[in-house]
């Protein structure tokens, strides 16, 4: 077999045909009769040719047919978390209908500049933990849609963060009650902790300040103080760092009667807690989540959350990408009133 590596014009002419015909046979299979083009193959196959170079059709072309999903963090995190998955799959679905491939691109990579000339645009979900993504992105001419964040002149699909904490907030809060707040992302910390006097990430862009805001909202109009002790930092949403978290909140002398969480898989972990330390829910302590994961409707007593369509995010994502809209939409969301209330 021949180990240098052959070009369309080294096959056409091993095979005594012109470079067209090689082309037809790969690409453009009605151009040809069906026992040319499998005699083709099968001599492209015997000298080891696998075809037209893929990345040189893509940059003549201009467009390759595949979407970049820029993930917020790492693919095996991203993919496992039940939002985000979701979300995934409403991208996928939308992509296929329009005859579209998807590529996953983790946001804890370097950079974007190595995919960038073989796709035809990126949705960007959630603010990648490497910031030099985003100042990529921000730079990019291609496409680029943001989902549960923003970047200026680029379209956007997210919900009012911010109203939605407060709207749940609102109905679970009473005067006097002593609270905490279980938050995601909120200051520089791998670890479960509480945020104190350390200085807040990302507050304007981060969808967790527009929840932390939205909470504070509906405490101040209740008369409910809320100081930085009694609110934690998750550095993810993720069922270890909450079970760490909500040993702390449940341990914590005094115990808050309520506690606002910023995912359902928080807020979950929390009740499974509570109630093996025979915690009653909703009447000693109060629990919300936000996301309406499958999940929380099921649990017993039924979690009290907001629920927004991670799906309908992606389909909605694809199509501003696809179509090239250029606004920034905010989708409707919905409060569900469970039994942790």
């Amino acid at each position: 077999m021949n180990k240098t590596k052959l070009t369309l014009k080294d096959v056409a002419e091993q095979l005594g045909v012109s470079t067209a015909t090689i082309s037809n046979a790969f690409n453009r299979p009605d151009q040809l009769s069906k026992a040319k083009r499998e005699e083709i193959l099968a001599r492209c196959q015997k000298i080891g040719y696998s075809g037209p170079n893929k990345a040189a059709q893509i940059l003549r072309k201009g467009t390759s047919n595949i979407v970049a999903l820029v993930l917020a963090d790492s693919i095996s995190y991203m993919v496992s978390d039940p939002v985000a998955s979701t979300f995934i799959k409403g991208v996928s679905s939308a992509l296929q209908e329009n005859n579209k491939h998807l590529l996953l691109y983790a946001g804890d990579s370097d950079s974007i500049l190595d995919v960038v000339d073989f796709v035809d645009g990126f949705i960007c979900y959630g603010q990648p933990r490497n910031s030099n993504l985003v100042k990529e992105l921000a730079a990019l001419t291609k496409p680029v849609v943001t989902v549960d964040f923003d970047l200026e002149k680029k379209p956007s699909i997210n919900i009012d963060n911010e109203e939605a904490a407060y709207r749940v907030a609102h109905h679970a809060l009473n005067e006097g009650d002593s609270i905490a707040i279980l938050g995601l992302r909120l200051i520089d910390s791998p670890s479960t902790c509480r945020i104190y006097d350390s200085p807040l990430i990302d507050v304007e862009s981060s969808i967790a300040h527009r929840r932390l805001d939205g909470y504070l909202k509906a405490a101040e109009e209740k008369n409910v103080n809320v100081s930085n002790d009694r609110i934690w930092h998750l550095p993810e949403s993720d069922r270890h760092f909450a079970r760490q978290a909500a040993k702390e909140v449940l341990m914590s002398s005094p115990r808050p009667n309520v506690v606002l969480c910023m995912s359902d898989i928080i807020a979950l972990e929390l009740l499974h807690m509570a109630l093996e330390m025979g915690i009653k829910v909703p009447q000693e302590l109060k629990i919300t989540g936000f996301d309406g994961i499958e999940e929380a409707e099921r649990a017993r007593p039924s979690l009290t959350t907001v629920c927004q369509s991670s799906s309908e995010k992606g389909v909605q994502a694809t199509k501003a990408l696809l179509e090239n809209l250029e606004a920034k939409t905010t989708l409707p969301f919905e409060l569900r009133t469970g039994e942790t209330v």
